[in-house]
């Protein structure tokens, strides 16, 4: 199979049809069926808004989940024939999806799939749908392309288990059946994109191998997904970026410049979800690595949400990234973000800040990308946590027509650093700059006594 077929392989056990003999290629306007045994189903739900399908109805059932078909097989017939018999005056009319919040196992899917006849996802199966459709660059595709072969592996080995269960082909025989040379094409072709993902995953080590030789400095977005990592990216760099309020809109990772700060490199990446399993995740953790290992590391939570939202959204941020890296979790290695702040009260943005400080975060930094409140504080707080406070300097005149005039000077500094504040005076130049302190020792060097350091301001906020 070639690149381009396996982009047109739906996924198996529903997704594609496998049993109802259909493919569709988009799914907006779909109409579903929820089943869940969990109380709060929003998440899923906005998950399939984002999608632009819509829920007619939530099922639940209560107590504990059917091994072989997480509901109860007689729950699961009643909601077949209803669903079948159903008259276009019924609400479930036209519905041909049902969404499962959970994460099923194969046999479970397999199962509910064969007994319900009618298109079935779990909640791997609809983040899978939802990366396909947001997979813009090569490398995101072939991410998600290896999260759904992986998935797809599994429910194969399901189905192989089930043909190869009781007679085999033929007396005392072990005979391949159809599923089992699907399963072999599939294995060879994710081998063939994993070797090409440990070549991406090696050009980004170069990448960031090359930076570090130039003096960049680095620092990534990162958070729960929507949480506004990409419009935050923007206002900083100024670097057009997909922006919109859905979840997981970003996929790939995008890097760009901090604006006015010519050695800082802002990169975004996807975003985290609650109960998300790890398989998949381990798709893009290439993609994640290049965010997290940074500089500095901003950690960004939706200021608008619920006190107990926001925390579950922090808890599953920080075990993401600190589970992944091996790392304990230390506040002062990371600025903790608040964004959205334009979207709440401000007595409601305190009682984060109260709520946070359980965790022991504290000196939080409250945004808003729309009305670019706090932008200007976050970049004076980005620029304090990589290079120190910012130095006054002085730059004096020279009476040698061989030395540099001051304006060339002024030009070298500007491109190594942040220039807050500019004054000419009688001495000279005086200046107000973020530097980085090696870069501040080579200009010294360089200059001798015609540069120097006047004070040290207090720590900027």
């Amino acid at each position: 199979m070639t690149e381009q077929d396996w982009d047109n392989v739906p996924l198996i056990a529903g997704s594609g049809g496998v049993l109802t003999e259909e493919l569709r290629t988009t799914h907006s306007g779909r109409k579903a069926l929820m089943l869940t045994r969990q109380a709060d189903p929003s998440e899923f739900l906005s998950l399939a808004k984002t999608m632009d399908i819509a829920v007619v109805e939530i099922v639940s059932q209560k107590g504990r989940s059917n091994p072989r078909l997480h509901f109860g097989r007689g729950r699961l017939e009643a909601i077949r024939d209803e669903l079948r018999m159903a008259p276009e005056s019924h609400p479930w009319f036209g519905v041909d999806l049902i969404l499962v919040n959970a994460n099923l196992t194969p046999r479970q899917l397999v199962n509910m799939t064969d007994l319900l006849q009618f298109e079935t996802w779990d909640r791997v199966r609809l983040l899978l749908e939802l990366f396909t459709q947001h997979a813009s660059s090569v490398e995101a595709r072939n991410q998600v392309r290896i999260a759904r072969l992986n998935a797809d592996r599994n429910i194969l080995r399901e189905l192989v288990n089930r043909e190869t269960t009781g007679e085999r082909l033929g007396f005392g025989a072990g005979g391949r059946t159809g599923w089992n040379i699907a399963l072999s094409a599939l294995s060879r072709e994710l081998q063939t994109l994993k070797n090409r993902q440990k070549k991406y995953g090696k050009s980004i080590k170069e990448r960031q191998r090359q930076r570090k030789a130039s003096g960049a400095k680095t620092v990534g977005l990162a958070g729960y997904t929507n949480a506004g990592k990409s419009s935050l990216f923007a206002a900083l760099c100024g670097k057009p970026v997909l922006v919109e309020d859905r979840y997981f809109s970003t996929l790939e990772t995008t890097v760009g410049r901090m604006q006015f700060s010519p050695r800082i490199l802002l990169v975004d990446t996807i975003g985290f979800i609650d109960d998300i399993p790890s398989d998949l995740l381990d798709a893009f953790s290439a993609t994640l690595e290049e965010s997290i290992d940074c500089d500095l590391l901003l950690l960004l939570l939706d200021a608008s949400d619920s006190i107990p939202e926001l925390i579950r959204k922090f808890e599953t941020s920080r075990r993401e990234l600190f589970d992944r890296t091996n790392e304990e979790f230390n506040p002062y290695n990371l600025q903790i973000v608040l964004t959205k702040s334009d979207t709440c009260s401000e007595e409601h943005v305190k009682e984060v800040e109260r709520a946070l400080e359980i965790f022991g975060v504290d000196n939080v930094v409250i945004t808003s990308s729309t009305s670019t409140k706090g932008i200007e504080t976050l970049r004076s707080r980005i620029l304090t946590r990589l290079h120190g406070p910012p130095i006054v300097m002085q730059i004096t005149h020279s009476s040698s027509p061989n030395n540099r005039p001051l304006a060339a000077i002024e030009s070298q500094i500007r491109r190594m650093a942040l220039v807050q504040e500019r004054e000419v005076n009688d001495e000279g130049l005086r200046m107000v700059a973020w530097i980085d302190p090696i870069d501040w020792q080579r200009l010294q060097q360089s200059f001798d006594s015609r540069i120097y350091e006047i004070i040290k301001t207090s720590q900027s906020e």
